[in-house]
């Protein structure tokens, strides 16, 4: 019997120490890096292109970016749940040094597709656009390019990130670069309603992405099947006072979700913040205010598909 619990005990003492020496790796190697690439593809702006790409930088780009002055220069993300570490998003301005101007169109493209950046460093918040069509990702590059104010070239280098164990550990197992699309990508034409709903909750304003279970179990390429899936529960920080508040169900479930909603009310919440019945959303949830009465009305048409999920939340205030 002595025999056995000493076999026991040398058993539990190597797991102990497997244990220790991977949790030692993930702690000393930190945030994965990888093989940045430079797609050959110069964008060609274009004022269609130029006027898309303005849109979508507004709508899905500078609520993270925008810094002192108006100027998308990053800030510090004080909503990103502090498990995750300290996290300052980037300098998108054209300055050559700090910003997005030292990236080519190729290397901007390939790390806006996989979340690789052109010096391999792998952006753990921001992973990347897998599902975005080409032609918005150009328009987006080419906007980047523009003369735009915001854009103007400011020379700031922005505090590095300090991720915590438990975003390592993410980002050693879990979280990886998307791989980068082998065919093209294309949006479905705006006339088709809720197919166009479809691909902005899904790639363009990411509305799955929040509106699900948890960021850690999102499934990328095939969103419906994310746990929870746009039936809420994903804890979020409100910027205000940082306090946690719990997403929203966006289900047509009619106690639970929005299904009670009618579409103006919808509209009036996603651009204002405007709770349906009186007061206000938390402050986690932006107001995309440049949002297009189109755009609204076919996520809206979309939402409207979704089986109705009966998850009950605690109401945003």
């Amino acid at each position: 019997m002595k025999k056995v619990f000493r076999v026991l005990g040398f058993l539990v003492l190597a797991i102990v120490l497997l244990v220790a020496a991977g949790a030692a790796f993930i702690q000393f190697r930190g945030i994965p890096t990888y093989e940045p690439k430079d797609v050959k593809i110069t964008v060609k702006p274009d004022s269609t292109r130029l006027a898309r790409g303005g849109h979508l930088v507004t709508l899905i780009c500078a609520e993270c970016h925008r810094g002192e002055g108006n100027k998308l220069t990053g800030k510090h993300m004080v909503d990103v749940p502090t498990m995750f570490g300290y996290v300052h998003s980037g300098n998108i301005t054209r300055d050559k040094n700090h910003g997005s101007g030292r990236y080519t169109d190729g290397e901007l493209i390939h790390f806006l597709r996989t979340g690789i950046k052109r010096d391999g460093s792998y952006s753990f918040v921001m992973g990347g656009f897998p599902r975005l069509s080409d032609e918005d990702l150009y328009s987006i590059v080419a906007f980047l390019r523009s003369d735009s104010p915001q854009l103007d070239p400011v020379a700031k280098s922005n505090p590095p990130c300090r991720p915590t164990f438990f975003t390592k550990f993410l980002a050693n197992t879990v979280f990886k670069p998307f791989p980068y699309p082998e065919k093209p990508i294309v949006a479905p034409p705006v006339t088709d309603k809720v197919a166009y709903g479809r691909y902005l909750v899904h790639g363009g304003v990411d509305c799955y992405n929040c509106h699900s279970a948890d960021f850690a179990t999102n499934n990328a390429f095939e969103p419906e099947k994310s746990k929870g899936y746009l039936a809420g529960g994903t804890i979020l920080i409100d910027p205000t006072d940082l306090r946690e508040i719990t997403s929203a169900n966006l289900t047509p479930h009619p106690e639970h979700g929005i299904g009670k909603w009618t579409e103006s009310e919808f509209a009036e919440a996603v651009r204002f913040g405007k709770r349906r019945g009186g007061g206000s959303l938390s402050a986690a949830m932006p107001k995309f205010t440049v949002m297009t009465d189109e755009e609204i009305s076919a996520i809206y048409a979309f939402l409207r598909t979704v089986p109705a999920t009966d998850h009950a939340v605690a109401r945003v205030r």
